[in-house]
């Protein structure tokens, strides 16, 4: 067993509610709107993503990823949401928790994207925030990280009202869309037991 690993597998199936936002699993129910969303939302996301696929949203492809996702959570590596609207469980985006690392490290790095037609309105600020207990709590992680492109200002608009600081650059970090590409470095700390913030009022649900 990975050392101080707290969650278990199924602790994953419990959608993690917001104040007006859900993360939960993705399920294979979910792909044509997941599919709808990333092809809408394409020229918004590929300037900030690795390069796309030909068969990118290809329901062959979606299936692949929910293997992989379940072996990520199985292996403790990972933990991946999809982000939805807790009223009409509408899906806006998605959320990650990838690499972690156990031992002396406790780390994991944190990726997301929101759809086009729900940018600019909080709702990733909402999600990262959402998300942070679970890290911080469930998981018992002690440090999240998180990259981001320098043009990128919504996205560290995001990080930095969710508590992460930014701590360097690193160059030709990442190939985004077919380029090696900069990234700031931001990354989070477990908060100090205390008075419990807004962040910290996230509560996990049985779905």
């Amino acid at each position: 067993m990975a050392f101080l690993r707290s969650a278990l597998p199924e602790d994953y199936l419990d959608a993690i509610r917001g104040k007006t936002l859900t993360l939960r699993p993705p399920t294979v129910a979910d792909y044509s709107a997941w599919a709808e969303l990333r092809a809408l939302s394409r020229a918004h996301l590929t300037p900030w993503e690795p390069a796309w696929s030909r068969d990118d949203l290809s329901r062959q492809m979606y299936r692949r990823r929910l293997r992989a996702y379940a072996k990520d959570v199985r292996d403790d590596f990972g933990y991946s949401y999809f982000i939805s609207d807790a009223a009409h469980d509408t899906l806006l985006g998605g959320i990650t928790l990838s690499n972690v690392r156990r031992g002396s490290a406790q780390t994991a790095a944190l990726g997301y994207w929101i759809g086009k037609p729900y940018a600019g309105q909080g709702c990733m600020t909402e999600a990262v925030q959402t998300l942070l207990p679970f890290a911080f709590r469930t998981l018992r992680l002690h440090r999240l990280e998180a990259a981001c492109m320098p043009a990128n200002a919504a996205s560290i608009r995001v990080l930095e009202r969710s508590g992460f600081e930014r701590e360097g650059l690193a160059r030709s970090y990442l190939k985004i869309n077919g380029r090696w590409e900069d990234h700031f470095l931001f990354a989070a700390l477990a908060p100090d037991t205390g008075p419990q913030t807004p962040m910290q009022a996230a509560k996990v649900v049985r779905r």
